[in-house]
């Protein structure tokens, strides 16, 4: 006699709805001339641009999403890691690996404006509307969080941590870190530029993305072994986790129907769903193996991918509408 297994409804309805929860892919933007990976992209929704750190080609993207084309390709970065576009400047900061450097851009003709430097590498960027601060993951030896007060342009600090930061998210009151070289998130207090709380996420070393969900308080951590977890920050611990693919990169939340998307290296972007505190794997999108850069752009309704040449295939970035 076969055994009735019954799911819990919020299981239920995950599943029989599974066909919908999905992306659509609605365009393709060719980079035949972009060779190696990409790191992180940034948007400006007002002039429909977006800029893609195009890392191993020393180069930055310029897209036009609306239209579907390349608009320019900006060469001489020293590995560009992340973007930042400021709409109330229209400058665009732009960090790199190498040299550690932060270059601020007019993105009207993209003269250089302003270069701030630090002692290593720099990674990923955060900006505060609020206070007109733009932090900065720094390191390769060590790690910290640089400070850039953009109305005064000018380095204003930098918070030390256990090690180099990959992605790390700002709060009004909080910056929530990923050091994946000790396992930690750690949590720094703005106020007083201490770290209050250091959790330990994974024994693999392996935690790279994030993505915060402020309304609710919850973070969600992507392993690159395959594993997402999400940590109550109110607490500091652990909610659940589930397995994913591995090599995550990218992980954005999507508040309006309630679902991540991971986009892993291994070839495939997981959508994960969200109750509460519950994590349930509700589809996936199979890409190409080394697209791990992705950017959801909530104000837009769309999710846009970066996908690497292959032997057969050219670069060229991917837009998505959630569906």
């Amino acid at each position: 006699m076969k055994r009735l297994i019954l799911l819990p409804a919020f299981l239920l309805s995950v599943y029989t709805g599974i066909a919908q929860e999905k992306l659509k892919l609605i365009n393709t933007v060719p980079l035949p001339a972009v060779r190696g990976s990409f790191d992180l992209m940034a948007c400006d929704i007002g002039g429909h641009r977006l800029f893609l750190s195009a890392q191993d080609d020393h180069s930055v993207q310029v897209i036009d999403w609306q239209k579907g084309k390349l608009i320019r390709s900006l060469p001489g970065f020293n590995e560009p890691k992340w973007c930042f576009y400021d709409p109330e400047t229209a400058f665009l900061y732009v960090a790199t690996g190498k040299d550690g450097k932060i270059t601020a851009l007019n993105s009207h003709n993209f003269q250089i404006v302003k270069t701030y430097t630090f002692r290593e590498k720099c990674n990923n960027l955060r900006y505060d509307a609020q206070t007109r601060q733009l932090f900065v993951g720094i390191g390769d030896t060590f790690g910290s969080i640089g400070i850039i007060d953009l109305r005064r342009q000018k380095i204003i600090g930098q918070i030390p941590l256990a090690g180099y930061p990959k992605q790390f998210e700002l709060t009004s009151q909080r910056i929530y870190a990923n050091v994946p070289g000790e396992g930690l998130v750690q949590v720094i207090d703005r106020k007083t530029s201490r770290i209050v709380a250091s959790w330990k996420i994974s024994p693999s070393n392996d935690n790279v993305p994030m993505a915060l969900d402020r309304e609710h308080q919850l973070l969600y951590i992507g392993c690159t072994g395959g594993r997402l977890v999400v940590y109550d920050v109110s607490c500091g611990k652990q909610a659940d986790a589930i397995s994913i693919n591995k090599d995550a990169d990218g992980i954005y939340l999507d508040p309006k129907r309630q679902r991540l998307y991971v986009s892993c290296g291994e070839g495939l972007i997981d959508i994960v769903g969200i109750e509460k505190q519950r994590l349930a794997n509700i589809g996936q999108v199979t890409t190409r193996v080394g697209a791990g850069t992705s950017l959801f752009i909530h104000q837009l309704d769309r999710y846009v991918l970066a996908l690497p040449q292959t032997s057969d295939q050219p670069a060229a970035i991917q837009i998505y509408q959630p569906m």
